[in-house]
């Protein structure tokens, strides 16, 4: 199949149209059939639950071309477990694994052609969403839920691409998510709050702010679109522990390997003061992979890792095997990558 005349090399992080776009719904508990549409606009009710009370949550993974010329994805079933568990906390209809699978699978081979070619430092990164659809004045759940997945092809998330190093700022005056609340799940309203503190400090030169704890603003959190982890010279792999956090399916990848590499993993409460004793740390997801953070800014103070502009050994070997795998660059002994068959 012909790709499409994009240049792969130089794709930003951000939304180009593709051909087709799938969707679903589901009316009073049951689902409809599935279908695509060549459409990027959708109908829907100026009195839809997800406009006026956030019923609306997503998820996000990729696609890669393999060395072979195959497509694959990557940890596909814990994004939809994930879905899952966000659904059921905003009281909505979840999709079931298979049918996300399901989605996916269609929606990535109906756009074939714009799946970056392989070797290009890009990959077709993969949105699917469930939003409530139905007419609700007052506060209730939805009637009626609509699940779509559509893709665009990306580049790295953050201007320089692959390994290049971030710069983030302690926010201690913003709450990115209070424990118990909805910050361990990946709804929208989330990360509409969330605006609020990292415009600003991009308007300062920073990529990204760290979050605190809301309750005692003294332990890591994490960072607007990222998870935190930090690396000590012995070789440990410390990354926070917190019911407010999202959990990362990368960051829960490379614990795994890490474990496997010789790292000692520690998921615990991070102290603000401990970011010192680190001397690599980087902030990992889907959209970023491992991004390794040259400095952190804490009340005026620079925390530079390394020279700060370079990333250190520990976090290019990280991201060197998981990225290996997610490419098909090397063997996945975790069976985390499954091949989209062409005649799915």
């Amino acid at each position: 199949m012909e790709k499409a005349d994009l240049k792969y090399s130089e794709l930003p992080f951000g939304y180009i149209k593709t051909d087709w776009n799938y969707r679903r719904v589901c009316k009073d508990g049951e689902w409809g059939a599935g279908e695509l549409s060549d459409s990027e606009y959708m109908p829907m009710p100026v009195a839809a639950a997800c406009l006026h009370y956030g019923q609306l949550i997503f998820e996000g993974l990729k696609a890669y071309e393999r060395p072979d010329g195959r497509v694959q994805t990557f940890r596909l079933e814990e994004n939809a477990k994930r879905m899952i568990r966000s659904a059921e906390k905003l009281i909505m209809e979840p999709v079931p694994i298979d049918m996300f699978k399901e989605a996916v699978w269609k929606v990535v081979n109906a756009n074939r052609r714009f799946v970056p070619p392989y070797g290009k430092g890009a990959s077709l990164y993969i949105r699917p969403f469930l939003m409530g659809t139905g007419i609700q004045l007052g506060v209730n759940p939805s009637t009626e839920y609509t699940f779509v997945v559509f893709v665009s092809p990306v580049g790295p998330y953050y201007k320089g691409g692959g390994l290049s190093t971030v710069n983030l700022m302690v926010e201690e005056n913003i709450d990115r998510a209070a424990s118990y609340g909805t910050g361990d799940i990946k709804c929208a309203g989330n990360y509409a709050a969330g605006l609020r503190a990292t415009i600003p400090a991009k308007k300062k030169g920073f990529n990204e702010v760290l979050y605190l704890d809301a309750k005692e603003k003294k332990y890591i959190d994490e960072s607007g679109s990222s998870n935190f982890f930090g690396i000590t010279k012995d070789k440990r792999y410390i990354t926070p522990k917190s019911p407010s956090i999202l959990p990362s399916v990368t960051n829960m990848s490379i614990k795994q390997i890490a474990k496997d590499e010789g790292f000692t993993v520690e998921e615990r409460p991070i102290h603000v003061d401990e970011l010192k004793t680190f001397v690599e740390a980087g902030a990992v997801g889907t959209a970023a992979v491992i991004s390794p953070i040259g400095s952190i800014t804490y009340r005026g103070e620079v925390i530079r890792y390394g020279d700060g502009k370079t990333a250190g050994d520990m976090c290019v070997g990280l991201y060197k095997k998981l990225s290996g795998i997610q490419n098909g660059d090397i063997p996945d002994p975790y069976g985390w990558t499954e091949i989209i068959p062409e005649d799915f």
